[in-house]
């Protein structure tokens, strides 16, 4: 990515000083993209001594220990007003260490996220950044012209202060991780539970990108599903190992969500589901350990049926996430516009959508709204899916097909309108085991606890 997003800039009249670690890569980069643009810089030191100041360094390496050593050997380089910006996947609280740390020396540290993969960072990718505000009147018209464009604009926008960049990247990440999995157990749906053939299976997806589920995850997995293996017949998806991978991100997002209280049940399935697929071993184990008559094919169930689930768990995925964004926001102070965070990932990243313009226009129109779920327009499309999504559960259930992000956005969304639910013997289980104390509907205001040994049995 990080030579992409060097022949992007460059691309834009930049000219680009460039260094790596290690001298061969670097001579191949200039071998194959050479121009008087491209300065190829063997050393640190000469990387820092061919930028004019205040200098800006973009710094696309892999996140954890080798930013820092990264920066260990640069910071002495620097001087007062120099910018570094952190354009990997770096944890957002490791961001927000070093913008302090390279406060402390008078240097600026941004941290970007950066979506959109390799392409995404040559052709045009969303950008991310939050940290030493002081640096965004200089790098924007530097990354602006650099970054994807939607009919809204530049897909680049500053998103606070401290780790925010990075934090805004790593729910984006979450979210994705939400998208992909709903995605995924529809289509594990329509082949095992309605036995679709896959060139139905395209079709259906391809009809779906067309409508209110457009979006670039929906056009690949129309691309997916009924390509051929190469190497023989049959499909190239039944060859794949059934073994998901996860660099993390996902991981981050529901371990923040988790500590902060705050709901996040898609994403949280989304990452268990993968976790559970890295147990091929035990699964086997498992699945001749506890027998089951098969399930019946999946009768009745119309793709309508399927579209509304799907597009109904979406909802909750963003209303979950974007929850997330505002409640972290507030709390850090980082200042997060999130109708500006919807309109930057419309285009360029792995989550654009025109889904999105519908989730900017309703935090564009209600700045403070606390959940997607309360924006009329999404109120009534939710309303119109219930019947249908139930439908898509209980035939899933009765099948014995694991959908656990489905039905974890359902019971989300089905806990919300519970006005009274399990909690309150939850709080006098804990009180009896615990003194933990419990509040009376008449008396919310007092905490009570309750020797519930000696009390009478009705």
């Amino acid at each position: 990515m990080g030579a992409n997003l060097a022949r992007n800039l460059h691309s834009h009249d930049h000219t680009v000083a460039v260094h790596n670690r290690n001298p061969e890569v670097l001579e191949a980069f200039i071998d194959k993209h050479g121009d008087p643009r491209f300065i190829a810089c063997p050393t640190p030191a000469l990387l820092v001594a061919t930028l004019k100041r205040p200098r800006v360094i973009v710094l696309m390496v892999t996140a954890g220990r080798a930013v820092d050593a990264v920066l260990e050997g640069l910071i002495p380089l620097l001087e007062p007003g120099d910018i570094v910006v952190d354009g990997g996947n770096s944890h957002f609280p490791d961001t927000e260490r070093r913008v302090a740390q390279l406060a402390d020396r008078k240097l600026r540290f941004v941290g970007m996220g950066v979506s959109g993969g390799e392409e995404g960072a040559l052709l045009g990718p969303s950008m991310m950044p939050g940290g030493d505000a002081s640096a965004w009147e200089i790098l924007q018209p530097l990354l602006e012209p650099a970054a994807a464009v939607a009919d809204t604009g530049p897909c680049i926008a500053w998103c606070g202060s401290g780790g925010a960049g990075h934090f805004v990247k790593m729910v984006h990440n979450g979210i994705e991780y939400g998208d992909m999995q709903l995605i995924a157990e529809v289509w594990t749906l329509m082949v095992r539970g309605m036995e679709l053939a896959p060139a139905a299976v395209r079709g259906v997806f391809e009809q779906w990108n067309a409508g209110r589920l457009r979006s670039f995850l929906i056009e690949i997995t129309a691309g997916i599903v009924a390509a051929a293996d190469p190497a023989g017949g049959g499909l190239l998806v039944d060859q794949i190992l059934d073994v998901a991978g996860q660099k993390g991100t996902g991981r981050w997002t529901a371990i923040d969500a988790i500590e902060g209280g705050i709901p996040l049940s898609t994403v949280v399935a989304a990452v268990e589901a993968r976790a559970l697929s890295a147990l091929p071993e035990l699964r086997r184990r498992t699945a001749d350990a506890i027998t089951a008559p098969p399930g019946s094919r999946i009768t009745g169930l119309q793709l309508d049926d399927l579209e509304r689930a799907l597009y109904a768990s979406k909802i909750m995925s963003y209303t979950q996430g974007f929850a997330l964004l505002r409640a972290r926001s507030m709390e850090r102070g980082y200042g997060t516009d999130l109708a500006e965070v919807a309109r930057i990932w419309k285009a360029g990243c792995i989550i654009r959508a025109e889904f999105l313009d519908r989730v900017h226009d309703a935090f564009h129109t209600d700045p403070d709204l606390p959940l997607l779920t309360l924006d009329p327009g999404f109120a009534s499309e939710v309303s119109d899916a219930l019947s249908s999504w139930r439908r898509v559960t209980s035939a899933a259930i009765s099948a014995g097909i694991p959908i656990p992000a489905l039905s974890s956005s359902l019971a989300y969304l089905d806990t919300l309108r519970t006005a009274r639910g399990s909690a309150a013997l939850i709080q006098a289980q804990r009180d009896w085991f615990g003194a933990h104390t419990y509040r009376r509907v008449d008396d919310p205001q007092t905490p009570i606890h309750t020797d519930w040994g000696q009390l009478e049995q009705l």
